[in-house]
């Protein structure tokens, strides 16, 4: 299987840099946006930059399984799925704050081990293999190693989520413990987290393609990554990044996703 991680590790990286500087493109130059059924946002660079994608590494690897925000589920046999968000940070996007990245994960039966997320807007890329350890660019990364809640900086989304959960004011609690509080959301938090620039990521509202690139790095980067309620299921809408430190601290403020 290694040589198989390694050969599709090699090629995420390639194909996340085609895929985020086509979307660069149109972020550069203005695209119209779509309203889909779930009232996110969509532009052709969300699904140029997935095709993108699907083209690149199912020309490579046609037996891999694919899950991707935009065209949906294309199941495999090989055993290897990929699952990507073409422009994670849609809503940035739009807007135009360069905050977006084009992120995607592979898994392998049920395991994800490698995870690649690209800001074309910093020029930076995070990726990791499982047992290979995390970079930024060609820097190895790691996570912080404070354990005192009260000098940390916790990153989110946004309150609205916790709002609609119930859980704004237990969100509210937990940060008047901290040092500092930023709203950086999508990949972006997570992967401060991951670089020792923060010590957690906790976010509500998410899907398999959000945070699929994300837990690989987090991971390999010496972190720890699960849902509010300390166990793991890519497909709950709940989660929690953090050095691991403070993670036990953070699940118990949460209290779960009931």
């Amino acid at each position: 299987m290694q040589a198989g991680i390694k050969d599709r590790y090699h090629a995420a990286l390639a194909a996340v840099k085609k895929a985020s500087n086509a979307a660069w493109i149109h972020f550069q130059n203005g695209v119209a946006v779509e309203t889909k059924a779930d009232s996110t946002p969509v532009t052709v660079a969300d699904r140029e930059a997935e095709s993108i994608l699907r083209e690149e590494l199912g020309g490579l690897f046609p037996n891999d399984g694919f899950l991707g925000e935009e065209f949906g589920d294309q199941p495999g046999s090989s055993g290897y799925r990929w699952i990507a968000d073409p422009i994670d940070g849609t809503r940035n996007f739009v807007r135009g704050v360069p905050l977006w990245g084009t992120i995607i994960g592979l898994e392998y039966q049920g395991d994800l081990i490698a995870g690649v997320c690209a800001c074309p807007g910093t020029g930076q890329t995070w990726h990791a293999m499982s047992g290979a350890g995390a970079y930024l660019g060609d820097r190895r990364i790691r996570v912080s190693d404070f354990t005192d809640l009260s000098k940390s900086h916790i990153y989110y989304s946004s309150i609205t989520y916790f709002d609609r959960q119930g859980k704004a004011q237990a969100f509210l609690d937990l940060v008047r413990e901290t040092e500092r509080q930023r709203g950086f959301g999508d990949y972006f938090g997570f992967m401060l987290v991951a670089q020792g620039a923060g010590e957690a990521m906790i976010d509500h509202g998410v899907h398999a393609w959000d945070v699929a690139a994300c837990k690989p790095i987090i991971e390999e980067a010496g972190g720890k990554m699960t849902n509010w309620d300390g166990g793991w299921d890519l497909f709950k809408p709940d989660i929690i990044a953090s050095n691991g430190n403070i993670h036990a601290h953070l699940v118990k403020s949460l209290g779960g996703n009931k």
